[in-house]
C-alpha cells in the first residue's frame, strides 16, 4: 500500500512539473463591468517569448493607447521566471455586452490563442474608479511614438526614425528614465543621432490633444534589403509624477510617483527595389543626389614627376555604401593605388558630404597622355530616374624626358617595341633620400636615474597620507547626525540660490525661500517639520543665544512666505525679503551657540 502511494506521489509531481513547463498565453481585463465613461485595460500575457502578436479587433471599443509592451525576466533561487505583456487601453462606444476576441501569438513555431472575454458596459457612473488610480493616469498621459519619415522607401534610400515622448500637462517627469529594450536594425545601415545637452521641450498635439514632447533620439536608416522590414520597438521605464487631490502642510498638492513601462511599438516599412528599366551598366549602387568630377592637380610636367588625379563624388545619399568609379590610364603611366578620403556627416536628413579617391601618377616618357572620360551613374529617388554624369577628357603633357621607341622612329612596330626592355632614367628614384642624417635616440639608462628613484620613493611617501585621509573619511561617514546636518545645510544653500534665480516669479521665489528656511532650521536646531511653530522657533533660537530681534525677523520672513501664496508682492518687496533673509541667516550663524 505504501509503495502505491509513493508511485502516485511521483506521478503527481511529474504532472505538476509538466504543467509548469507548458506555454501560457492568456488575456486579462481590469474589470468585467464598467461604465461608458470609464476606461478598460486589457493585458495579453505570455510566459515565453513569442513573435507575430496579433490583437483582436476590439469591436465596440475605441483604442486609446497601446500596444504597450512590458517584459519581466528574473531568477529566484536559480529558477527563471519570464513574462511578456501587451497592454491596451480602451474606451467603450456604446452600452451593451461585448466580447474581447482571441489574440494570437507564434511561440516556437506553434500558434497560441487567448480565450475570449465578455465585458459589460453600463450607463455612465458618477465617479470613474480609474480616475484616481495613479498608474492608470500615468499610462493615459505619457506616450512614446516612433515617427518614420518614409514608410515606402527605395533600396538604399535614407529614412529617419524620430523617437518622441509626449507628456500631457496633467503629469510631469522629474526623474531619469531607463531604457529596457533598444531597437535592432538588422537589415539596415544605421546611425543614431543623440541630442546634445539637455532635451528641449516642444509644444505639440497627440491624438488631437495639447501635449508637450521631447525628442529622445533620431536614427538614420538605409535599408539593405527589399520587402517588408521590421523596426523593433524602443521600450522605456519612466518615473511619472501624478498629482493627487490631497495637499501637504504648505498647501502644495501631494504627488504620487509611479514607474510606467512605455513602448513605441514595432513598425514595419515596405522597401521597394530599384527599377530595372533604364538601369545603365555603369550603375554600382549609388542612391541619392550627387555631383561627380575628375580633376588633375597639374596637366603639364616632366617625366618622373608626380601628379594627383582626384575622382570625387559629392552630394547627399548613401555615400559610405558604394565606391566611386575607377579611372583607366595609358599603360606607360605608372599609377599607384588610390587613397580614399571621406568627408561625410550624418544628420537627420541622411548622409551628405563627399568621398574622393586620389591617384598618384608618375609618367616615364615624354609625350601626350589622354585620360578618357569617366561615367558615374546614380539613382535619384526624387525623380525616380537614373542619372549619369560623365567627366571631361584630361590630357597630360610630359614636356621633358626620354622618348619612347616609337617616338625615336626605330623602325619597329608597336607590338615589337612593347616587348623591348625599357631603359629607365637615372633620376627614377630621385625622390628617395639616400642620406637621411639620422641621429641616435639612445639616452642615459633609466635604472638608478633620478626619475627611477622618484617613481620608486614617491608612492611610499604617499601611503601615510592615504591612511590619514581614509581615517578622516571613516570618521565622517560614521558621524550620521553630522552627515544629515551637512546635507540639510547644502539644501538650504541650494534653495536660497534657487530663490535668487526666481525673483521674477513670486510663487517660485517664496516656495524656494520657504524650503531654504525649513532646511536651515533642521540643520541648526535639529527639529522636524512637525515642530515648526513661531513660538517654538523663537524659543529655540533664544535658547541658542540668538537675540530676540533677530529671531523675530526670522519669524516675520516665514510669515511673508505664507502670505505670498495668497497676495501679490511687488518686485521691490521680493528683493527686500531676499536681502533680509541673507542678513538674518548671517546674523543667526554669528550668534548661534553650537
Amino acid at each position: 500500500m505504501k509503495f502505491q502511494k509513493v508511485i502516485l506521489l511521483l506521478v503527481l509531481v511529474g504532472a505538476i512539473n509538466t504543467l509548469q513547463a507548458q506555454v501560457r498565453f492568456e488575456a486579462k481585463v481590469s474589470k468585467s463591468t464598467l461604465g461608458i465613461n470609464e476606461r478598460l485595460r486589457v493585458d495579453f500575457e505570455m510566459n515565453q517569448d513569442g513573435d507575430n502578436f496579433n490583437p483582436p479587433n476590439f469591436n465596440g471599443f475605441r483604442v486609446l493607447g497601446g500596444p504597450n509592451q512590458a517584459i519581466s525576466n528574473s531568477y529566484i533561487n536559480g529558477k527563471r521566471s519570464y513574462s511578456k505583456t501587451y497592454s491596451y487601453f480602451l474606451s467603450p462606444q456604446a452600452i451593451g455586452t461585448y466580447t474581447i476576441g482571441q489574440a494570437t501569438i507564434d511561440i516556437d513555431g506553434e500558434i497560441y490563442k487567448t480565450i475570449p472575454i465578455e465585458v459589460t458596459v453600463t450607463s455612465a457612473v458618477e465617479v470613474p474608479k480609474d480616475g484616481n488610480n495613479a498608474d492608470y493616469v500615468a499610462s493615459e498621459n505619457v506616450h512614446l511614438v516612433a515617427e518614420i519619415s518614409n514608410l515606402n522607401p527605395y533600396l538604399n534610400e535614407a529614412i529617419t526614425v524620430t523617437y518622441k515622448m509626449y507628456v500631457s500637462r496633467d503629469v510631469s517627469i522629474s526623474g531619469n528614465w531607463r531604457e529596457l529594450d533598444s531597437p535592432k536594425y538588422a537589415d539596415f545601415w544605421s546611425q543614431t543621432i543623440n541630442p546634445q545637452g539637455n532635451l528641449k521641450v516642444y509644444d505639440g498635439k497627440y491624438q488631437g490633444q495639447e501635449y508637450r514632447y521631447v525628442i529622445l533620439r533620431t536614427t538614420v536608416l538605409y535599408p539593405q534589403k527589399t520587402g517588408e522590414l521590421d523596426i523593433e520597438p524602443l521600450t522605456l521605464d519612466v518615473p511619472i509624477d501624478v498629482p493627487g487631490n490631497k495637499r501637504d502642510l504648505f498647501g502644495r498638492r501631494l504627488v504620487t510617483r509611479v514607474n510606467q513601462t512605455i513602448s513605441a511599438g514595432k513598425r514595419t516599412i515596405n522597401v521597394k527595389p530599384l527599377p530595372n528599366e533604364g538601369k545603365p551598366d555603369t550603375f554600382t549602387g549609388a542612391v541619392g543626389d550627387f555631383k561627380f568630377s575628375v580633376q588633375a592637380n597639374k596637366n603639364i610636367l616632366n617625366a618622373n614627376e608626380s601628379l594627383e588625379l582626384s575622382v570625387r563624388v559629392s552630394g547627399q545619399g548613401n555615400l559610405k555604401l558604394f565606391d566611386p568609379p575607377s579611372v583607366k590610364l595609358p599603360s606607360s603611366l605608372e599609377v599607384y593605388e588610390p587613397e580614399r578620403t571621406e568627408n561625410v556627416r550624418t544628420t537627420a536628413d541622411g548622409m551628405s558630404g563627399s568621398i574622393t579617391d586620389t591617384y598618384t601618377v608618375v609618367p616615364q616618357f615624354k609625350g601626350m597622355y589622354p585620360v578618357r572620360p569617366v561615367s558615374f551613374t546614380f539613382f535619384n529617388p526624387s525623380t525616380k530616374t537614373y542619372q549619369t554624369i560623365t567627366s571631361e577628357e584630361i590630357v597630360i603633357e610630359v614636356e621633358n624626358g626620354p622618348a619612347t621607341n616609337a617616338a625615336r622612329g626605330g623602325g619597329q612596330n608597336e607590338a615589337t617595341s612593347d616587348k623591348r626592355a625599357v631603359t629607365l632614367s637615372k633620376d627614377q628614384f630621385k625622390y628617395i633620400k639616400l642620406t637621411p642624417d639620422l641621429e641616435s635616440m639612445e639616452d642615459e639608462p633609466f635604472f638608478k636615474s633620478l626619475l627611477f628613484w622618484l617613481l620608486l620613493g614617491v608612492p611610499l611617501l604617499l601611503i601615510p597620507l592615504f591612511i590619514f585621509i581614509g581615517k578622516k573619511r571613516d570618521q565622517r561617514l560614521a558621524d550620521v547626525q553630522g552627515s544629515l546636518l551637512r546635507k540639510r545645510n547644502r539644501l538650504a544653500r541650494k534653495y536660497l540660490g534657487e530663490a535668487k534665480r526666481n525673483m521674477n516669479d513670486q510663487t517660485a521665489f517664496y516656495n524656494a525661500l520657504e524650503r531654504a528656511f525649513h532646511n536651515y532650521l533642521k540643520a541648526k536646531l535639529s527639529i522636524e517639520t512637525s515642530d515648526f511653530s513661531k513660538e517654538r522657533i523663537e524659543l529655540l533660537l533664544s535658547e541658542r543665544g540668538v537675540s530676540p530681534a533677530v529671531a523675530k525677523h526670522f519669524v516675520e520672513l516665514l510669515e511673508s512666505c505664507e502670505l505670498a501664496r495668497y497676495t501679490p508682492a511687488a518686485t521691490g518687496a521680493i528683493r527686500q525679503d531676499y536681502d533680509k533673509a541673507v542678513t538674518v541667516i548671517s546674523e543667526i550663524d554669528k550668534q548661534l551657540i553650537q
